[in-house]
């Protein structure tokens, strides 16, 4: 009896074609999470189903199980008057061996120790950063090159957040930037240790991905635990990177009650599938669960919106709208079509922050 591969198999057998290959397993394996549900009954068992598995595959329940019982520690650096908000350096050792480096800004008048500091409190915005520096985020930059980047994209998103919008922005270190490099790689200037911390996750059962959601669930514990913080208006949003880890941080943490990744959502057999990216964006198996639709229907009935660029070269826009259409009947069986959107600017893989932050703000509210 023939495969189901087999019986359809059309490739001409006298060559190979590695696209042709895995397009063709993309489209053929089975994926056991794949949406079906028809009513909000069926949508949540799925979800409650479905949640486990994907945690269980990023290696976010052996993270848990490696460190049960361990409370992180943190300690504040260093701390700038920026005019507008207080910006803070921070360290908080998510790990006994692991410490994070974040940015915390804060709005005039929440600065902590202070003791005029309001009484209100505020939404709190994390903002993961993508392939750059991480410091981009916060609007600090150190030449020309990166002055450019950081404002030609509006990749000072955590600036954006505290500055503009009067909310409290934590912007973390990712593992395996900054502080968490390997030594060869600070010592050759290198911007990322991606690699050598997925194959050494992969010996012990995880990945970068699940790291970096269990760092953003910490920091989420900590600033709970230590800032006004307004725990129904927790929202999570950076690019490319950061919107990788804002969509699976949300789909795996329902603290998170706003979720905006930007220049990410796509498929994921349209995007790192198909086209050359970092290997911090691979998890073993995961088109076996569910195509990118999926992980972020986990996040309904919560707010979403997709931030893409309409010449986004490696999240092609085409794969973006189907994987919009897929998401947005998510929604429509959660009762909630219009907390799901879709942002598209023009131009290529950046932050588009006007359409954003006014999604946000229609979401949240006003500040008191």
């Amino acid at each position: 009896m023939k495969s189901g591969i087999e019986k359809d198999l059309t490739t001409n057998l006298n060559s190979y074609s590695d696209t042709q290959h895995f397009n063709y397993l993309y489209e053929n394996i089975p994926k056991q999470y794949a949406f079906q549900a028809g009513d909000q009954e069926e949508l949540l068992a799925w979800q409650g189903a479905f949640r486990p598995k994907l945690r269980e595959v990023i290696g976010l329940n052996n993270i848990e199980l490696d460190l049960a019982g361990y409370m992180p520690k943190a300690e504040r650096l260093e701390a700038f008057d920026m005019g507008s908000h207080v910006r803070e350096t921070w360290r908080l050792w998510v790990e006994p061996t692991v410490p994070l480096p974040f940015y915390l800004l804060l709005p005039k008048g929440l600065n902590l120790g202070n003791k005029t500091s309001r009484s209100v409190r505020l939404p709190l915005v994390l903002v993961p950063h993508g392939h750059n520096h991480p410091h981009i985020y916060v609007g600090i930059s150190r030449d020309d090159k990166e002055k450019k980047e950081m404002l030609n994209g509006e990749r000072d998103i955590a600036r954006q957040a505290a500055a503009e919008e009067g909310y409290i922005a934590i912007a973390p270190t990712a593992r395996g930037f900054g502080e968490t490099r390997t030594q060869s790689a600070k010592e050759d200037d290198k911007l990322t240790s991606c690699r050598h911390q997925l194959v050494h996750d992969l010996l012990v059962g995880r990945t970068p991905i699940g790291d970096r959601v269990w760092d953003i669930m910490c920091l989420i514990d900590w600033a709970v635990a230590t800032l006004p913080v307004d725990t129904d208006r927790i929202a999570i949003t950076g690019n490319s990177g950061g919107g990788t880890i804002s969509l699976f941080a949300a789909a795996c943490e329902t603290r998170l009650s706003l979720t905006m990744p930007g220049c990410y959502f796509c498929t994921f057999s349209g995007s790192i599938g198909s086209i050359h990216h970092c290997e911090c964006n691979y998890v073993p198996g995961i088109l076996r669960l569910g195509e990118m639709s999926d992980i972020a229907g986990l996040i309904a009935p919560r707010p979403f919106c997709a931030i893409a660029g309409r010449d986004d070269p490696i999240f092609p826009i085409e794969h973006v709208y189907s994987a919009f259409e897929r998401l947005k009947g998510i929604y429509e069986v959660a009762g909630v079509s219009d907390r799901c959107e879709l942002v598209v600017g023009d131009g290529g893989h950046r932050f588009y922050k006007t359409p954003a932050w006014a999604f946000v703000r229609r979401m949240f509210g006003a500040l008191t």
